[in-house]
């Protein structure tokens, strides 16, 4: 496997399930069914029933009337199991032994964690937990699985110089000015200030996200290497945490969604607001992955480009996960030598 262990990723938030109905998802070359009962309580088995292989997802949940728990049902024999993958066999009044291998999860909050079953080499960050506290929940979005590896999808989330190129529609980004740039090891942070290109009325009119653009707006990017990116922003109408979440489905398939929070500063911000920042949200994923299955492949780059310091970061934490290396400041410009520092 190429992909680096030891990482706790966050499978899903609660509200991307729905309760007695399976939900699937994948880490790690294998596949899960997750289900949400009435009460909250979520479980996870290997999605292939032990009989003859039937995607158990594609089954559905029958409920305990009186406990209101529910067990998984195979969609080929109506087999039933149970959040420690027991069943009882047709003609049996007796529960089996365990047939599946539960996955293990760790639920804080409404976030479920998963190490995939490897030893932790990290601790789940504690930022997510903080952000509830403080923010209201909005919800969550562009949840994609496309054929691209975590490193790449990384790279290009770091690559700061992408957003006049990648997202010029619909945001009018004409220039991007990295202004910080903070290396703690496997957590960083970058501050820079994009200009936007002047956006008439009748843009906005037709496009009503615009109005929650102004013509100058300073990002401030939390990392989480090499999991999570929390994209700090402020406007007139608020504050916003766009938390991008990143699942290693495969060696070469990644998983993205977007969990939305937010402190609104006015009731339209609640309302109108939400909806918008969700669809833009979707919209930069989307471009995102359309621009990444457009690039040759095989391609050595000759040419750097200023502002690369986050890229750097990525590839230094990749290439030698999981020990820590200070970052090699005598290989990197004046400027980012002076990001680094600061």
């Amino acid at each position: 496997m190429s992909v680096i262990t030891g990482v706790p990723w966050l499978l899903v938030h609660k509200s991307m399930l729905k309760v007695n109905q399976p939900h699937k998802i994948s880490l790690y070359n294998q596949d899960y069914v997750l289900w949400k009962d009435r009460q909250g309580n979520v479980s996870a088995l290997p999605n292939a029933c032990p009989h003859l292989g039937a995607m158990l997802s594609e089954g559905w949940c029958e409920e305990n009337p009186e406990t209101h728990s529910c067990n998984v049902v195979c969609p080929y024999h109506a087999l039933k199991f149970d959040h420690e993958g027991c069943t009882v066999l047709p003609g049996s009044q007796k529960k089996t032994l365990p047939q599946l291998k539960p996955l293990k999860l760790i639920i804080q909050n409404d976030f479920i964690w998963s190490y995939g079953g490897y030893e932790p080499q990290m601790p789940i960050p504690k930022i997510l937990n903080e952000i509830v506290e403080n923010y209201d929940f909005i919800g969550y979005t562009a949840d994609t699985s496309t054929e691209i590896d975590l490193q790449t999808m990384l790279i290009n989330m770091h690559d700061y110089n992408h957003q006049s190129g990648a997202h010029y529609n619909p945001m009018k980004i004409k220039e991007v000015h990295l202004e910080q740039f903070i290396d703690e090891g496997y957590k960083s942070q970058a501050v820079f200030h994009n200009v936007m290109a002047p956006k008439s009325l009748q843009e906005k009119l037709r496009n009503p996200t615009l109005f929650l653009m102004p013509d100058a707006l300073t990002t401030h990017l939390e990392n989480y290497f090499p999991n999570l990116v929390i994209i700090h922003t402020d406007n007139p109408f608020g504050r916003a945490a766009q938390c991008h979440l990143f699942v290693p489905e495969t060696d070469t398939r990644t998983r993205i969604y977007v969990l939305l929070f937010a402190q609104p500063k006015v009731s339209f911000m609640k309302h109108f607001g939400k909806k918008r920042f969700l669809e833009l949200a979707k919209v930069v994923i989307d471009q995102d992955i359309d621009i990444l299955l457009k690039i040759y492949p095989y391609t050595s780059s000759k040419i750097r480009l200023n502002n690369e310091v986050g890229i750097d970061w990525v590839k230094r934490n990749f290439d030698n996960f999981p020990t820590v290396v200070s970052p090699n400041l005598s290989s990197q410009s004046d400027h980012q030598l002076s990001l680094s520092k600061s």
